[in-house]
Parts: structure tokens; C-alpha cells; sequence
């Protein structure tokens, strides 16, 4: 009896560290699906704009991109047609899902290609502006001084312009017609502002808080303290910011699309929009070719809006729930 009681006891604990070890498991498989219960928002805008990005994406594989380009079907066709074509002298012929424009284009096709450009523009512009804003917060909230007065005022002074004026005095400056690129890099330069300020707010407060003290007498230098303090505890904040920056970025694109200034030889979502207001196609009843754009753009501001709601719990300890 005294020799068959350890081993008893000595089964019952590697029991214990089994089942312990299989919870961890399947806690670690749950986790997911605890951040989608308790935050539902967050996740119900990650999936919108993922299908969206991934219905230009992979949709315009499906999609000639021939079909795109003015003049290449029969013009103002409603949908639900068969439209004929010709590329480099082949006759073609496809289904024409939401008909074609008084341009002579396939509005499915031009909806296709032109999703993934438009979310293209606008995150490229938001994450370079981002970047520039996030780099200049930290350098004046952290050092302060003349430095911090400097960024800070000439920020300010940015802000007050009217920045759509900039950018059409801008593109009508160009001769040449711009891409999406050029046009994110320039609309870039007039979204950093922003994040600048409420970067610099956040790092003013955090660098009075105990735990940076504590870290700067332990021996942390600069990079460290931003790094392995500051930065972390910023990133949902920062990813809120960015999708903030994301929509403003394609609220200007669209801006500029609309007034004409935008790129002319690629089928953007706002070019779109722009040709169907110069063909009074609201008026004419032809309601296929601004829907579609429209629709697009406004689950993609949807699903950015649903992003910054959902984040707003874990950049805000005050809303931050008990889970």
C-alpha cells in the first residue's frame, strides 16, 4: 500500500499537467474566437474590407482588362447584355454583368480594376503620411523645445489651408496626366498633420507617466524607452489613426477625381464617378454606371469606419472592457 500510493499520486499529477496542457491548447484555439465575441466591430470591418480588397483583386483576374478602356463596346447598353468586341483583331464577346457607359466601357470591368486602385491610393497616402506624422510626434512630444514648437506650428499653419485647392493647383500644374502613385505621393504630403498632433499629444502625456521614469533610471536610452515602452503601448492607437488617415486619403482622391484632376488613363473609382457626372447619366436614368462606384466606396467607408469604432476600445482604456 505505501509503494502503490506515490505512483497513484504520481498519475493524478501528470493527469493534471496534461489536461492543463490540452487547455492551453485549446485556449490558444479559442483566442480568436474570443477576440471576435468581445470585439465584434473590430472584426466585422476587417472582414468588410478584406472582400472588398479581395473582390478587386481576385475579381479582375476574371475580368479583360480591354473592357476597361473607352470606345470598346457599344455605349449605354443596361446590364444583363452579351457585348461584342475586337482586340488586336480578334473578335471577342463577353456578358456584360452592369452594362456599359456612354464612354463605350464595361462598368463591371471598370468596377473591378477600379476597387483595388482606389484602396491602393488611399493607403499608400495614409501610410506614408502616417509614418511622417508618427516619426515628427515622437521627435517634438519626446524631446520638446524648439524642436516640438517648430513641427507643431507648422503643422498648424498646414492645417488651416485648404489643402483640395492645393492639390488642384497642384495637377493643373502638371502637364502631364498623373497615376495612382504620383497621386498617393502627393496627397501623402497633405495627411500628416493630423497624426502629427495627436501623436505628439499621446507622447507628451506618456512621458510623465511612472513606468517611463522607472525605465530611464534603469539605463534605458532613447530608443528603448520609444521602442519597448512608448510605441506598444500606442500600436492600437496608431491603427486607428490609420484607418482615420486611410479614409481622408480617398475622401481627396475621390476629391480630385471628381474635378477631373485625377489619373485619366486608369479606371479609378472616382474617375468613374467623374465621367458619369460630365454625361449627366443621373439625370439620364442610367443608374448602372455611378451605382456601382458608389456602392463600392461606400462599404469600403464603412468597413474603415467599423475598424476605428472597434478600435476605440483598446485605444481608449477608459472603454476598454473586462474580459
Amino acid at each position: 500500500m505505501t509503494t502503490a500510493q506515490p505512483e497513484s499520486q504520481g498519475s493524478m499529477f501528470d493527469t493534471t499537467i496534461e489536461h492543463q496542457e490540452g487547455s492551453g491548447f485549446v485556449r490558444s484555439l479559442l483566442a480568436p474566437l474570443r477576440w471576435m465575441r468581445d470585439y465584434p466591430t473590430l472584426w466585422a470591418g476587417l472582414f468588410l474590407l478584406a472582400f472588398m480588397v479581395l473582390f478587386g483583386i481576385v475579381g479582375s483576374q476574371f475580368v479583360d482588362p480591354e473592357l476597361a478602356r473607352a470606345g470598346t463596346v457599344e455605349i449605354d447598353l443596361s446590364p444583363g447584355q452579351t457585348v461584342d468586341y475586337r482586340v488586336k483583331g480578334e473578335d471577342r464577346s463577353a456578358f456584360s454583368v452592369l452594362g456599359t457607359d456612354s464612354q463605350g466601357r464595361d462598368v463591371w470591368a471598370v468596377t473591378m480594376l477600379g476597387t483595388p486602385l482606389t484602396i491602393y491610393v488611399g493607403f499608400l497616402a495614409a501610410l506614408i503620411g502616417m509614418t511622417i506624422g508618427t516619426v515628427l510626434g515622437f521627435i517634438g512630444g519626446f524631446y520638446g523645445g524648439i524642436v516640438d514648437n517648430f513641427f507643431k506650428s507648422f503643422a498648424d499653419m498646414l492645417i488651416t489651408v485648404p489643402v483640395l485647392m492645393i492639390l488642384v493647383v497642384v495637377a493643373v500644374t502638371l502637364k502631364s496626366s498623373i497615376d495612382v502613385t504620383q497621386q498617393a505621393l502627393i496627397i501623402s504630403a497633405f495627411v500628416w498633420m493630423w497624426p502629427l498632433r495627436t501623436i505628439r499629444a499621446q507622447v507628451l502625456s506618456m512621458r510623465e507617466r511612472a513606468y517611463i521614469s522607472v525605465a530611464q533610471i534603469s539605463g534605458a536610452n532613447t530608443l528603448e524607452v520609444i521602442f519597448l515602452e512608448m510605441l506598444p503601448n500606442l500600436l492600437p492607437f496608431l491603427a486607428a489613426s490609420l484607418a482615420t488617415a486611410v479614409a481622408t486619403a480617398m475622401l481627396t482622391t475621390i476629391g480630385m477625381d471628381a474635378l477631373g484632376l485625377g489619373p485619366q488613363n486608369q479606371p479609378t473609382l472616382g474617375n468613374t464617378i467623374y465621367w458619369a457626372l460630365f454625361y449627366s447619366a443621373p439625370f439620364r436614368g442610367i443608374w448602372w454606371w455611378w451605382t456601382p462606384p458608389v456602392l463600392a466606396l461606400a462599404l469600403v467607408f464603412g468597413s474603415l469606419y467599423l475598424i476605428t469604432a472597434g478600435l476605440d476600445p483598446l485605444a481608449n482604456p477608459r472603454l476598454r472592457r473586462q474580459v
